[in-house]
């Protein structure tokens, strides 16, 4: 299966190197971008196939991602839409650009895919939610979820959870950067260097994570479970709460999806 990324910024990178990591062949995925300097060197070095326009691209791909920022994308449909075929599945990462809008540029019949990753594809461990004009449970959308499942976790949502989703999913990794940072730095504060810290605090981030993720209790029962009455992590939470952590990180997820919403 060949799979075609239009548009090579640093989210169809992440995506292209998740998969990569995790044995799709270099020859199966084809780039190609507005400026041959941001694709050329990057194809060059994963050893990808580099067209020389969207147009060849489409005619030689199963899957034609298209990467573009959202203002490009009825540029780029316009461009290739005599070049698709009905057994082609075009797959948009543009935000805002709703499957109605792709719709309306493209054949009524051709199958697309709307998605929404985050960067942690690109070390297998992503969330990206998707939403179809058609069956997902058939084909050609299963091909599609599938190269996603490949490089990490996908969710069937509903287009108006998309900001929401973008929110936690794809602007929170910073948020949980912050967090272990803050958290290397009370380490530094207290003696550790800021590498080890580091390494125990992103550790014990991942390990929590994998364990509310296996678990069938909500995260709240788990922090029960590691707080001994009159305990050291009781009165950490408290300090938390009482410095504002919580709504703190609802004003922050606020913040990002009224940004979402009116960009």
């Amino acid at each position: 299966m060949k799979i075609g990324f239009i548009g090579v910024g640093n989210m169809a990178k992440a995506i292209i190197k998740g998969l990569l990591k995790n044995n799709f062949e270099s020859t199966d995925i084809l780039v190609h971008s507005a400026h041959q300097s941001s694709y050329g060197p990057f194809a060059e070095k994963n050893q990808l196939i580099a067209t020389k326009s969207n147009q060849e691209l489409v005619r030689n791909s199963d899957i034609i991602v298209i990467a573009v920022k959202p203002y490009v994308v009825k540029t780029v449909i316009d461009e290739v839409r005599d070049d698709l075929n009905h057994h082609q599945l075009v797959v948009s990462l543009a935000s805002g650009i709703s499957i109605e809008d792709l719709q309306t540029s493209l054949d009524e019949q051709q199958p697309i895919l709307r998605i929404m990753p985050n960067v942690n594809v690109e070390i297998g461990e992503g969330m990206t939610a998707v939403v179809a004009n058609g069956d997902l449970k058939m084909e050609p959308f299963q091909s599609g979820v599938k190269i996603f499942e490949t490089v990490g976790s996908t969710m069937e949502l509903a287009e108006k959870d998309f900001p929401i989703f973008s929110a936690i999913a794809g602007s929170a990794p910073a948020y949980a950067y912050l967090f272990i940072d803050a958290l290397s730095r009370a380490g530094v504060k207290h003696g550790l260097t800021k590498a080890s810290a580091t390494k125990i605090a992103a550790q014990m981030v991942k390990g929590s994570a994998e364990m509310v993720l296996k678990s069938d209790e909500i995260p709240y029962a788990l922090i029960d479970k590691v707080s001994s009455p009159g305990g050291t992590t009781v009165a950490g939470l408290l300090a938390m709460e009482e410095a504002g952590f919580s709504p703190a990180v609802v004003k922050g997820i606020d913040a990002t999806v009224a940004k979402e919403i009116n960009h």
